[in-house]
């Protein structure tokens, strides 16, 4: 599949990336160097990876290669709670954009990206202390419109353990050499 496009004229066109126009029109906010990380085919595939074979949200797919852009990293980490919190949303939203556009839709669950540090009393930039991302704690997750190709673990443990009770195999327990209970057919 071709890469999707973003542009700040289709971010501010969208119903919710109108909202984030602060973030768009601020000089100071790396925006132009987000779109140009998003705009990237192999990380929309690395995005959709994420979900279909590791079942993660798909920012998780390419959040350590965005976070280590110097221009992002260096924004996080200047303490500015209200501002860096509203490029991460923004970010959500072009993670959102590329990912309808590729024929996905949002579940209304998040899935965790880390886990926030404790605050320590001296003001600092919001960070993680665990987890997969430094500066995000977790991202949407998504599944294919026309449904996913593989079945989530809880649903297939759900079977196997309702086909199991169902069959109740006739098994004896009885002693091993050991002294311990060994499982054998009757």
């Amino acid at each position: 599949m071709q890469s999707i496009k973003i542009t700040r004229k289709l971010f501010l066109e969208d119903r919710q990336g109108r909202t984030f126009a602060d973030v768009v029109d601020d000089p100071e906010q790396p925006f132009n160097e987000v779109l140009q990380f998003f705009n990237d085919a192999q990380r929309q595939r690395r995005m959709e990876e994420a979900e279909i074979h590791h079942d993660r949200p798909p920012l998780a797919g390419v959040v350590r290669e965005l976070e280590a852009q110097p221009a992002i990293d260096q924004f996080l980490s200047e303490v500015h709670t209200h501002r860096s919190n509203r490029l991460r949303q923004a970010i959500g939203v072009v993670v959102r954009m590329i990912m309808q556009q590729r024929g996905w839709q949002k579940t209304g669950r998040k899935g965790s990206l880390g886990v926030r540090a404790p605050k320590s009393g001296v003001p600092t930039a919001h960070h993680n202390s665990g987890g997969l991302a430094f500066w995000f704690i977790r991202g949407e997750r998504y599944e294919l419109e026309g449904g996913m190709p593989y079945r989530k673990v809880r649903e297939r443990c759900e079977e196997f353990d309702a086909a199991a009770a169902e069959e109740k195999p006739n098994t004896v327990r009885r002693k091993s050499k050991k002294g311990r209970r060994k499982m054998g057919a009757s």
